[in-house]
């Protein structure tokens, strides 16, 4: 994230609300019937993708709901996570948004990533840095239904829900994201990076948090 301003594609056209669908008993992330069709999404095969390929490829997913219209539900004291594809070159997952859920600043390691917004309001921050610590994140901006923005695996940012409704976006990275740094800024002002695996949910971070491990797969979320 060394740029500080989002790099976004202008809105398009804000489709209808989605139907909230609850996923069928025993469903586990990416197994279901669709995951062949998943694959077969348009996308540069046999190598890892750029972040503009990433926000082409992402809204192609955000086209083709009924790929993943049955894996959406929201959960009031997490995000909820669903793993739709992951090869040698791409992982994609969609994420389930609501109340004040939020990353916190963080990074992804090696991995390029981009972002589809398929209902309700989310914001991303940029990490900058002013003269007082309460000017630390404020460039930024909401994202609606129809947008979509991404980011190089140098850029720092969270993504937080955006609005009163619950909110669905759709994420990919290239390459598959294993890593990422979480943020913290000390009662000092000194910024410091902690290194978590791509099982842990990210969430705001205070400077003496330890690590809170979730359930397998439930990591990234933007």
């Amino acid at each position: 994230m060394t740029g500080l301003s989002p790099s976004a594609s202008a809105a398009q056209p804000q489709p209808q609300p989605l139907p909230q669908p609850q996923p069928q008993a025993g469903a586990q992330p990416g197994a279901r019937a669709g995951a062949g069709a998943l694959a077969a999404v348009p996308r540069p095969r046999g190598r890892d993708l750029s972040a503009p390929e990433l926000q082409s490829f992402v809204r192609e997913l955000a086209e083709r709901p009924e790929l993943w219209i049955d894996l959406i539900r929201h959960d009031a004291s997490q995000r909820v996570y669903e793993e739709l594809l992951s090869d040698a070159h791409v992982t994609a997952w969609l994420i389930c948004w609501m109340d004040d859920q939020d990353t916190g600043f963080h990074d992804h390691d090696v991995s390029a990533g981009a972002v589809a917004v398929v209902s309700g309001n989310v914001r991303e921050e940029r990490l900058t840095i002013g003269g007082e610590r309460s000017e630390i994140g404020q460039r930024g901006r909401k994202f609606a239904a129809g947008d979509a923005f991404h980011f190089s695996a140098a850029d720092i940012h969270r993504v937080r829900h955006g609005g009163s409704d619950p909110a669905v976006t759709l994420h990919v990275y290239s390459p598959p994201l294993a890593r990422m740094g979480a943020y913290t800024i000390g009662a000092d002002g000194v910024l410091a990076r902690r290194t978590m695996p791509s099982s842990e949910e990210l969430r705001p971070q205070e400077a003496d948090d330890a690590a809170v491990p979730t359930r397998p797969s439930a990591a990234q979320a933007a």
